[in-house]
């Protein structure tokens, strides 16, 4: 692992731009949240200020925030499932058919979409997650809910490749 720039920005995985970390955010009473200060600059400079909004495919209370570039390699993988399969056609829905554009505004303030907030229930309190390649935002109680699941059933579902993991 490497890292590179003025600010450090880790390099490490695959090469890629690592986004990491947790901000507790607050929406506005138009459903606008600020990129938390740590990532801004970085996010908006990797995006060039192109971002897509999607649902998380896996949890329900999450958004997923991609920058542009990421989004359709993302998008393109995908989309170059066979469609036969229920499944994939549920995660092409899920994750193509529901993502939006989104720019930042002067302000650095994200305008989430009403549908998109509804669905994850997203209201006033939130958390920006950096999760490697992409950003989730979800819902605080949400969050801490699940985590609290987590917990209780990490352990019943090791994997054979989190086994090999030294933390």
């Amino acid at each position: 692992m490497h890292f590179s720039g003025k600010k450090w920005i880790n390099l490490g995985w695959k090469g890629k731009r690592v986004f990491f970390g947790e901000t507790a955010i607050t929406l506005d009473s138009k459903g606008r949240m600020a990129i938390p200060t740590r990532h801004r600059e970085e996010l908006l400079s990797v995006s060039n200020n192109r971002l897509v909004l999607t649902y998380s495919p896996f949890d329900s209370g999450a958004l997923w925030l991609y920058p542009e570039d990421e989004w359709k390699k993302v998008r393109d993988e995908v989309m170059a499932l066979s469609t036969f399969a229920q499944s994939h056609r549920s995660l092409q829905r899920r994750l193509v058919g529901s993502a939006t554009p989104i720019e930042p505004d002067a302000n650095g303030r994200l305008l989430l979409p009403q549908t998109h907030r509804q669905v994850t229930g997203l209201e006033k309190r939130a958390v920006f997650m950096g999760m490697g390649t992409h950003f989730e935002i979800w819902n605080e109680t949400t969050l801490s809910q699940k985590r609290a699941e987590e917990e209780r059933t990490l352990g019943d579902s090791t994997s054979e490749e989190m086994a090999k993991l030294v933390l």
